[in-house]
């Protein structure tokens, strides 16, 4: 096997080159997969060994999830609120068993069921006024205020998340 840093040649079974010491195995960007030297393909996967990974994709900017009633109210509290401490209710939430459902659709499929059940579950923290911090996977982080004007109770700020909540995809 000839190195593909130096082009110097190793003995068969060669993990590492004996002049450079680069990995001589072909380990797959996409799925971290350890291939034979030579491999222009992943056994695993498929992916094309040479090619570099996709770069990841960006996530979805805050103004385009978050109901422009509620960015403003933000916006506008903005100033008032900086420096301030106040209790809130923070809400982890996500799709159980979505590995295994996974494993038994379409990728495209599962991308777009991901796709309505998270925008289901930012529309359910958007009623109680929350926002949604971040989205990943099969879930979310959302924090909302305690209540209107603090006086709800913290165990109803979570009402986005109660069983009864739950809506059918």
């Amino acid at each position: 096997m000839h190195c593909p840093q130096c082009q110097h040649a190793n003995p068969a079974g060669a993990r590492f080159c004996n002049a450079c010491g680069a990995q001589l195995e072909a380990v797959c960007s996409a799925c971290s997969q350890v291939n034979p030297p030579g491999s222009h393909f992943c056994n695993a996967c498929g992916h094309n060994l040479a090619q570099p990974p996709a770069p990841a994709a960006r996530g979805a900017s805050p103004s385009s999830y978050t109901p422009k009633h509620l960015a403003e109210k933000i916006l506008t509290s903005r100033s008032a609120l900086e420096g301030e401490r106040k209790q809130v209710t923070v809400l982890f939430g996500d799709v159980a068993d979505s590995s295994e459902l996974a494993q038994q659709v379409d990728p495209e499929v599962m991308h777009q069921v991901m796709d309505q059940v998270l925008r289901l579950m930012a529309e359910a923290v958007h009623r109680y006024a929350g926002t949604v911090n971040q989205s990943l996977g099969d879930g979310l982080m959302a924090r909302g205020p305690r209540g209107p004007g603090g006086s709800r109770p913290p165990g109803r700020a979570g009402g986005a998340g109660a069983p009864g909540d739950h809506q059918g995809v």
